[in-house]
């Protein structure tokens, strides 16, 4: 059996298993293999799955997958990791902006040891709807507020709401945020594809802040607090157009490399 390598990666807890796939050697349609990869009990464990590939215009192209197997939509705290990823490969200098691929188009980014630079996708609006706010960061989410972030039940009010039918066939990620201050929110996401709470969400995280400033008309720069540590978003707003410019900002933290093979625990997941 071939062994895959891999490298572990995670963004203020949000955790991922990334290969460098630049010579296609990874079958990037064996959605089992992937689902096993990120088991926390059979595989290696992770939110998500990414895939480094070549891209003919860009610096590379990135793929991602939810811990379920499946290809995603786009995920902020990953962006970052795979920038990260592509410093160590020798892809990505040190300070300088740069163009990856993604599934919702190119990203801008910037890699520096402490903290990486990520510019998501322009925000066309936000939907009032469900009793709070829905949009599209890149992925679909959906963000409700509450006084008491602790005494939420993330795992069983955000699978309910994940799955409401208003949101479409495909669900969406659902976060309950806090206001602590003028631009400082305290943010808990329940992931769709993880089916369960992450300790942080990028695509979260935008989703939030955008929806605080729509409420508030306050500053332009927030702190986010995430179960795993704190991220910085900064845009620019477009009246009642949407927002463009948008960053997100945080760390990326290298875990382990190791190696995997198709392992007996792959039955299990059928």
């Amino acid at each position: 059996m071939q062994n895959t390598t891999f490298h572990k990666y995670h963004g203020t807890g949000n955790d991922f298993v990334i290969v460098d796939n630049r010579d296609g050697a990874f079958d990037a349609n064996d959605t089992l293999f992937v689902k096993y990869i990120c088991h926390r009990r059979f595989g290696v464990g992770a939110d998500g799955f990414m895939l480094l590939e070549k891209s003919k215009k860009h610096t590379f192209s990135m793929r991602y997958y939810n811990s379920d197997g499946n290809e995603s939509t786009m995920c902020g705290n990953g962006g970052r990791c795979i920038v990260a990823f592509a410093h160590k490969l020798g892809l990505v200098p040190t300070g300088e902006l740069f163009e990856f691929e993604a599934i919702d188009g190119l990203h801008e980014a910037g890699y520096d040891p402490e903290h990486i630079r990520l510019k998501m996708i322009d925000v066309s609006g936000i939907e009032e709807m469900a009793g709070g706010y829905f949009l599209n960061t890149g992925s679909p989410h959906f963000v409700s507020y509450t006084e008491d972030l602790d005494a939420v039940d993330v795992f069983t009010l955000g699978r309910s709401l994940r799955n409401n039918k208003v949101f479409g066939e495909g669900g969406c990620n659902v976060n309950f945020v806090t206001s602590q201050s003028e631009g400082d929110i305290s943010v808990r996401t329940y992931e769709r594809g993880v089916e369960d709470e992450t300790w942080s969400c990028g695509t979260g995280c935008v989703a939030s802040v955008l929806t605080d400033y729509y409420k508030n008309r306050q500053i332009r720069n927030y702190q986010v607090n995430v179960r795993g540590g704190q991220l910085k978003v900064e845009f620019t707003p477009l009246g009642d157009q949407g927002y463009k410019d948008i960053w997100l900002e945080g760390p990326a933290t290298f875990v382990f490399k190791g190696e995997i093979t198709r392992g007996e625990g792959l039955e299990l997941m059928k």
